[in-house]
C-alpha cells in the first residue's frame, strides 16, 4: 500500500469566454483563459432559446440536399401520372 499520498493540483482562477458574450470565472489547473463556443447561458438545454451553430455550412448543405430530394419525387409523381393517362 502507498505511504505516501499524490500532490493536489493547484488550481488557479481563470475566465472564460464564450462566444455569445458571457465571461465567468472558474478554478483550473490551467493557467491560461479559456474560449468556448456554447456556455450554460446560451446553450438551448438550459436557455431554452433553440440556436443553430453552424460553422461549416452543414445546415445550409442539409436543407439543399432537402429540396433537391423532394424535386425529384414530384418529377416522379408527375412521371407516373403522364403514363396513367
Amino acid at each position: 500500500m502507498k505511504k505516501e499520498k499524490r500532490e493536489k493540483p493547484k488550481l488557479h482562477p481563470i475566465k472564460i469566454h464564450c462566444s455569445c458574450g458571457n465571461v465567468f470565472q472558474t478554478l483550473s489547473i490551467r493557467d491560461k483563459d479559456l474560449k468556448v463556443e456554447i456556455c450554460s447561458h446560451c446553450h438551448p438545454l438550459y436557455s431554452g432559446n433553440q440556436k443553430l451553430v453552424d460553422t461549416t455550412g452543414q445546415v445550409e448543405k442539409f436543407k439543399a440536399r432537402l429540396e433537391k430530394s423532394a424535386q425529384i419525387k414530384s418529377r416522379k409523381k408527375r412521371k407516373i401520372r403522364e403514363d396513367l393517362l
